[in-house]
C-alpha cells in the first residue's frame, strides 16, 4: 500500500509516499481502506521531532474516515462507513497517512449519515474538540459570553459555529487584522485583534469580563486570559497554537483570579463516544456547514503540511486517497470540490 513514513523528524518538503505492506490482521483490531483524513497541528509538531513520546518511524496521521476493509473478530461489516480519532492513532501505532491503517476496534466508529468523504473527515478531530471542549468541559449555555482566543483556527472557527447554534454571545480573536472580516463573516459577534489592547477592548464591551474562555493559543496568552474572566466564570485551555508546551513562573495563587476556575481538554484522554454522536446529531441539526480549507491528494502531503505551517487556511486542510485516474469518477469522496490548484491543471 501507499503511505508516508515518518522516518525522522524532518521538513515538509521531506514527506513522500512510499510503498509499504498492508497490515495484517490481528484480533481485536480490523482493517480500515482510508478515504481522506484532516490535517492536525499536532502532526506537524510530531514531524518536526517536538512529540518525544512518538517513536520512529512511524506512519503519522491522528484521524480519518474510511471504510471497514477487514472486520476481524469484530461486530463491523465490510464497506462500513467509519471514522476513528486519537487514542493512539499515529502515535503509538500507526495512523491515517496511508491507503490502509490498523485500528483497535473498540476506538472506530460507525457513521451513518450521507456526507462526502472530504466532509466527513474535516469532522472529527476538529470538531469533537470544539464540542467537547465547549459543552462537556465549559459546559456553555444559550445567552453566556464566551471568547475564543485564537479563534481563525480550525478549531477556533468550529467552536464559533458550535457555539452561535446555541444563542451563545462569541467575541474571537486574531493578531492578523486581514483576517477580522472572516470571523465577522462566520458570525461573531465582536471581533478583537490580539494585541497589547485586547484587554482594554474586551472589558469596554464586557466591564465583569467574560463567562467562559476557550484557549486555543496556549501558554503565552494563558495568563491575560485568566484575567478575563467574569466572577465564577471558567477557561478551558484546548490548544497550544503558540508552541510553547510549558509555561514558567505560573503561580496558582496569583495567576487564577479568586472565583474563576481553570480546567484543560485533551482529546487524546479520555474520549467519549457519546459526545461524538451528539456530535454529529448537532451538525445535523443544525445545518452547520464545514468550512474546508483545501482538499489535496495523498502524493501533495508535503503542500497540505506547508499550508498548515502557513497559517492562511482558514479551515480545515482535508487529504484524500485517489486510486483512480478520472476526477469524474472520484466525485463520491470530494463532492463538487476541487483537488489542489497543481493535481487540476
Amino acid at each position: 500500500m501507499k503511505a508516508v513514513v515518518l522516518e525522522k523528524p524532518c521538513e515538509a518538503d521531506e514527506l513522500v509516499v512510499q510503498e509499504v505492506p498492508t497490515p495484517k490482521v490481528k484480533p481485536g483490531w480490523v482493517l480500515v481502506k482510508i478515504k481522506a483524513f484532516g490535517i492536525n497541528r499536532s502532526e506537524i509538531f510530531t514531524r518536526q521531532g517536538e512529540s518525544p513520546s512518538v517513536k520512529l518511524p512511524r506512519i503519522i496521521g491522528i484521524e480519518c474516515a474510511g471504510e471497514i476493509e477487514d472486520p476481524s473478530d469484530s461486530s463491523f461489516q465490510k464497506g462500513q462507513r467509519v471514522v476513528s480519532l486519537m487514542g493512539g492513532l499515529g502515535r503509538e501505532f500507526d495512523g491515517s497517512y496511508a491507503e490502509y491503517a490498523l485500528i483497535p476496534s473498540s476506538q472506530v466508529y460507525l457513521i451513518d449519515n450521507d456526507l462526502d468523504w472530504v466532509e466527513l473527515a474535516a469532522i472529527p478531530e476538529m470538531y469533537y474538540t470544539a464540542y467537547a471542549s465547549l459543552f462537556d468541559t465549559l459546559r456553555l449555555t444559550k445567552g453566556e459570553t464566551l471568547l475564543i482566543r485564537g479563534g481563525t483556527s480550525s478549531v477556533g472557527l468550529a467552536a464559533l459555529q458550535l457555539a452561535k447554534s446555541v444563542g451563545a454571545v462569541v467575541v474571537s480573536t486574531t493578531r492578523n487584522k486581514e483576517k477580522m472580516e472572516l470571523l465577522k463573516q462566520n458570525g461573531a459577534d465582536f471581533v478583537l485583534l490580539d494585541d497589547e489592547s485586547l484587554s482594554e477592548h474586551l472589558f469596554s464591551f464586557f466591564p465583569n469580563g467574560v463567562n467562559k474562555v476557550l484557549e486555543l493559543v496556549g501558554t503565552v496568552t494563558l495568563k491575560s486570559s485568566l484575567k478575563l474572566l467574569a466572577d465564577h466564570g471558567i477557561l478551558c485551555m484546548t490548544g497550544i497554537l503558540g508552541g510553547e508546551w510549558v509555561l514558567e513562573n505560573f503561580e496558582p495563587m496569583m495567576d487564577i483570579p479568586s472565583g474563576a476556575y481553570f480546567t484543560q481538554f485533551d482529546s487524546g484522554v479520555n474520549f467519549k463516544e457519546k459526545l461524538l454522536v451528539e456530535l454529529f446529531d448537532h451538525i445535523g441539526q443544525h445545518k452547520i456547514n464545514v468550512p474546508i480549507a483545501k482538499v489535496f491528494p495523498l502524493d501533495e502531503i508535503d503542500k497540505a503540511h506547508r499550508l498548515m505551517e502557513s497559517n492562511t487556511a482558514n479551515g480545515k486542510i482535508v487529504v484524500v486517497i485517489l486510486n483512480r485516474t478520472s476526477e469524474g469518477d472520484y466525485k463520491d469522496l470530494i463532492g463538487n470540490r476541487k483537488i489542489s490548484e497543481t493535481k487540476n491543471k
